[in-house]
C-alpha cells in the first residue's frame, strides 16, 4: 500500500460527519465534497495518507479555495483541554463546569452524591435564538472554515449553561460534524471500500458482503504468499498459492484475495520473479523478440525500442504461482470494482500486477472447451507469406496467436486441478457449481462458500452429511451417473462440513453509559460453509484382521481339555 497520495488513483475522504467519499485524484481538476466546498487536486498529490485537511476560505487575493494541515495538536486540542480545565467559559460569560466529566446537583443528609441529569430540561427550538436564515448567511460569508458559526451557534443557545458536560459534548460535536470544512484523506483499500458501498452505495452488488465475514473467507480458506519453491513434491503446482473462485460481487471478493496474497499493488517486482514460460513467449512479433532485420546493433542496446517492446511482453507471460482463477457465467468475466485499484481486466496492454497473477475463463471452456470459439487453434501461416502480408495484418496474427495460447494455456491448467482452495460467492445453485469443482482440487484443499442466506448451505451440508456419506460408501454407485436424484454431489470428496457466522457490533465505551449502538444497519446476516477435500480411498473398504474373545466377569472361557479316547475290549 502506497504512503502518498498519487496522481490518477482512488482515495477514500472521511467527511466530518464519518461518512466516506471514494474518488479519483485527477491533476489540475477541482474535488467538490458537497456542502463542505472544493479544493484543488494539486493540493493533496504527493502528501502523506491520514493527514486531516481543512478547506480555507476564498480570499480577495485568491479567488480558488485552498487547503491546510491540520495538525495533532489541533484536533486533540479539546481532548488534552477536558483533562486540565475545570469549567468552559464562553463568549456571553457564563461557565459550564465540567470537571473530570462528571457533574453534580446535590448531596445528600448520608453524604451521598447526586449525579445531575438532563431529566428537567426540555430542549426545543426556543433555546437556540439564531434562525436558520442567519445560520445560512453565516455559511455564506465563510469565515475561520465553520470554527466561528459554531462559536456564534453555541454562545446563541440559552440552554447551554444547564447542560452536563457529557451533553455539551455531544452537541458540540454535532454541530462540528455537520459545519466544520474538514477532511481526512485514507488509503483505499478492500475494508473501506467494502464499507463505503454497504453505508453510501448499494450493496446488494456486492451480496452484503461486510469486512469482518471477507476476513473470515480468508482466514479459512487460508489465503496467503506462497513461493515458487513450496510445491508437493509429486503435484506439480499445488501448494504454490493456487485458488480457484467464483465471484459475483463484482470483483470484491477477487481484491479481498489479492490483497491477502500481496498482489494489489500496482508495482510488479519482475526483477524477483523465476523466469516463467507464457504463451506469449512463442508468438512474439520478429521485431519484439529480436531486432530488426538487417539491424544486430539493437539487440545489445539495453534502452532500445526493441528490448522495451519484448520486455514488455516478458512481462504479460502468465504466472505459475500465486494466482486466482476465476470462473465466470458470461462471455466477460464482472471486476468492476477493480477499477478502484487501478486494474483493468479489459486492457491486456495494463502492467498491473494482477494481468499476470488472475486467470479467468467461462463455464463454457471449462466443461466443453471443444465448443468455444477462443479455444479454436487460429490457421498456422508459414513464414513465407507472413513476409509478404502488411504491418497491421501482421500484427493481428500474432495478437490472435497470443490470444489463444492464453486461454489455452488457462483451460488446460484449471483441467488439470490441484488448486489450494475453492470459494465462492454466487447466486447460482451450489450443488451443480461443487459437482464440477471439488474434483479440481487437491487433497486437504479448503472450500469456503458464502451466500446471504442459510437455506442454500443447509442443503449443501445435508448432502455432505455423515449419514448421506454412509450410504453412499454402502451403495457404491457407479461415478458416471451422478448427480442423481440421491447424490446430487460424491458426499465422500468434502470432510467435515460447517455452517457459521460472524458480525461485529460497535459499542459506546463510557463510565456508566456503555451500551452497544442501537443505529447499526440491517440487512443479511451472512453465512458461511466450509469444508475439507479429501481423497477418498478406491474401491469398497472392507476390514479385515484377526480378533480374540474379550473374557468378562463371571465366565470362564478357557477351552476345556481335550477329550481323551476311550478304549473298548470285546472279549470272545
Amino acid at each position: 500500500m502506497p504512503d502518498l497520495i498519487r496522481p490518477l488513483t482512488y482515495v477514500a475522504l472521511r467527511l466530518p460527519s464519518d461518512s466516506l467519499l471514494v474518488l479519483e485524484v485527477v491533476p489540475n481538476t477541482t474535488i467538490s465534497i458537497g456542502k463542505y466546498g472544493s479544493f484543488q487536486a494539486n493540493h493533496i498529490i504527493g502528501r502523506p495518507f491520514h493527514l486531516t485537511f481543512e478547506i480555507l476560505d476564498k480570499t480577495d487575493e485568491s479567488t480558488r479555495s485552498s487547503v491546510r494541515i491540520v495538525p495533532a495538536a489541533e484536533l486533540y486540542a479539546d481532548v488534552v483541554e477536558s483533562g486540565d480545565a475545570s469549567s468552559l467559559d464562553l463568549d456571553n460569560g457564563s461557565t459550564v463546569d465540567r470537571q473530570d466529566g462528571v457533574e453534580y446537583e446535590v448531596v445528600g443528609q448520608d453524604g451521598e452524591v447526586v449525579l445531575r441529569t438532563n431529566q428537567n430540561i426540555i430542549d426545543d427550538s426556543g433555546t437556540q435564538a439564531m434562525t436558520m436564515d442567519e445560520i445560512e448567511a453565516l455559511k455564506i460569508e465563510g469565515s475561520g472554515s465553520g470554527k466561528d458559526l459554531i462559536a456564534k451557534i453555541l454562545e446563541s443557545h440559552s440552554g447551554l449553561d444547564q447542560k452536563t458536560a457529557f451533553a455539551l459534548a455531544k452537541y458540540t460535536l454535532r454541530k462540528a460534524k455537520k459545519y466544520m470544512k474538514r477532511f481526512t484523506a485514507l488509503p483505499l483499500d478492500v475494508s473501506t471500500l467494502t464499507k463505503w458501498i454497504l453505508l453510501e452505495k448499494e450493496p446488494m452488488k456486492i451480496m452484503e458482503l461486510r469486512e469482518e465475514m471477507i476476513a473470515l473467507i480468508g482466514s479459512w480458506a487460508n489465503i496467503h504468499y506462497a513461493a515458487p519453491d513450496q510445491a508437493h513434491e509429486g503435484l506439480g503446482n499445488s501448494g504454490t498459492g493456487r485458488w480457484v473462485m467464483i465471484d459475483e460481487t463484482g470483483g470484491l471478493l477477487v481484491a479481498a484475495v489479492a490483497e491477502r496474497m500481496g498482489l494489489l499493488d500496482n508495482l510488479e517486482a519482475s526483477d524477483q520473479e523465476p523466469e516463467i514460460k507464457g504463451p506469449s513467449s512463442n508468438w512474439a512479433e520478429p521485431s519484439q523478440a529480436k531486432g530488426c532485420p538487417g539491424s544486430g546493433d539493437n539487440q545489445g542496446k539495453p534502452h532500445s525500442a526493441v528490448q522495451q517492446r519484448a520486455a514488455h511482453q516478458k512481462s504479460k507471460a502468465l504466472s505459475n504461482h500465486n494466482t486466482i482463477t476465476l470462473i465466470h457465467a458470461n462471455a466477460q468475466p464482472n471486476l468492476s470494482l477493480l477499477r478502484y485499484f487501478n486494474f483493468d481486466a479489459s486492457n491486456p496492454a495494463s502492467l498491473h500486477s494482477m494481468q499476470r497473477h488472475l486467470k479467468t475463463l467461462s463455464w463454457l471452456q471449462l466443461l466443453s472447451p471443444e465448443d468455444d470459439n477462443g479455444y479454436a487453434e487460429p490457421e498456422v501461416v508459414s513464414e513465407d507469406i507472413l513476409q509478404s502480408w502488411k504491418g497491421g495484418k501482421r500484427s493481428n496474427y500474432y495478437r490472435k496467436r497470443r490470444r489463444w495460447e492464453r486461454i489455452k494455456s488457462i483451460v488446460d491448467e484449471t483441467r488439470e486441478g490441484g488448486f489450494d482452495g475453492l470459494i465462492i460467492a454466487s447466486v447460482m445453485n451450489l450443488t451443480t457449481i461443487l459437482h464440477h469443482a471439488v474434483p479440481l482440487l487437491r487433497g486437504g484443499a479448503q472450500v469456503v462458500i458464502y451466500s446471504s442466506t442459510v437455506e442454500p448451505l443447509v442443503e449443501l451440508s445435508d448432502y455432505y452429511s455423515t449419514a448421506r456419506r454412509t450410504a453412499f460408501v454402502t451403495s457404491l454407485p457407479d461415478l458416471q451417473s451422478l448427480p442423481t436424484d440421491d447424490f446430487p454431489v460424491n458426499p465422500t470428496l468434502l470432510l467435515a462440513p460447517t455452517i457459521q457466522t460472524v458480525r461485529c457490533k460497535s459499542w459506546q465505551v463510557l463510565p456508566g453509559r456503555t451500551h452497544p449502538h442501537m443505529t447499526g444497519r440491517g440487512g443479511s446476516e451472512g453465512y458461511l460453509f466450509t469444508a475439507t477435500r479429501v481423497l477418498p480411498a478406491e474401491g469398497k473398504i472392507e476390514a479385515r484382521g484377526k480378533f480374540k474373545r474379550r473374557k468378562t466377569a463371571g465366565r470362564d472361557d478357557t477351552p476345556p481339555p481335550e477329550s481323551s479316547k476311550v478304549k473298548t475290549e470285546t472279549t470272545n
